[in-house]
């Protein structure tokens, strides 16, 4: 005999309900990773870097921060913490790099070849930005200009904020997350 369609639907949906639940919020952070990489290669980022600029990029770094809040508290409550905070993390990350990269896009805009090596484009900032978060040393793109400076200064020492604080909260959100579920999941004790 065979299945009705729903029962093959059914059937279907048990044996990939595993793998969709891994895939959909690798899935989300690479939809989230992808608009605002497109983003930061569409908008007009034709202003100077001033007040203003610096005022929203301290705005940006709080709101990765409230964002990474928010993820952690999620990642607490999920049912897969874990997953969760791979999830967190490959958002946050990202938008860490692409803050940055506009930072220093648009104070070289302004700055013409005084404030590094050479001139930068988005790819050239991004490339820059990535090269001070993975640590690996300048090669062919440095700070010249003591702003410059400054602010790799301050991209430096917020990556190592966020490498280090970041993935001791999110580890501990994970443990968390993992007992709150055991919890939920073993049966009830009497009391003594």
């Amino acid at each position: 005999m065979s299945d009705t369609p729903a029962e093959g639907g059914t059937r279907w949906w048990r044996r990939h309900r595993r793998r969709l639940r891994f895939l959909l919020p690798l899935l989300r952070s690479a939809a989230v990773v992808a608009a605002t990489t497109a983003l930061y290669f569409l908008l007009p980022l034709d202003r100077d870097l001033d007040q203003h600029t610096a005022g929203v990029l301290a705005l940006g770094l709080l709101g990765i921060g409230a964002l990474l809040a928010l993820q952690t508290v999620a990642v607490v409550a999920s049912p897969y913490p874990r997953l969760r905070a791979v999830e967190a993390l490959t958002t946050a990350v990202p938008l860490f790099l692409l803050l940055f990269s506009a930072t220093y896009f648009l104070y070289a805009h302004e700055q013409g070849s005084h404030s590094f090596s050479e001139p930068l484009s988005r790819i050239d900032a991004l490339y820059f930005s990535v090269t001070v978060f993975a640590t690996v040393g300048f090669g062919d793109i440095v700070p010249v200009s003591q702003t410059a400076r400054v602010l790799t200064t301050v991209q430096m020492v917020v990556d190592l904020v966020l490498v280090g604080l970041i993935a001791k909260v999110m580890v501990g959100a994970v443990r968390l997350g993992l007992s709150r579920r055991e919890s939920a999941t073993s049966p009830e004790r009497p009391d003594p």
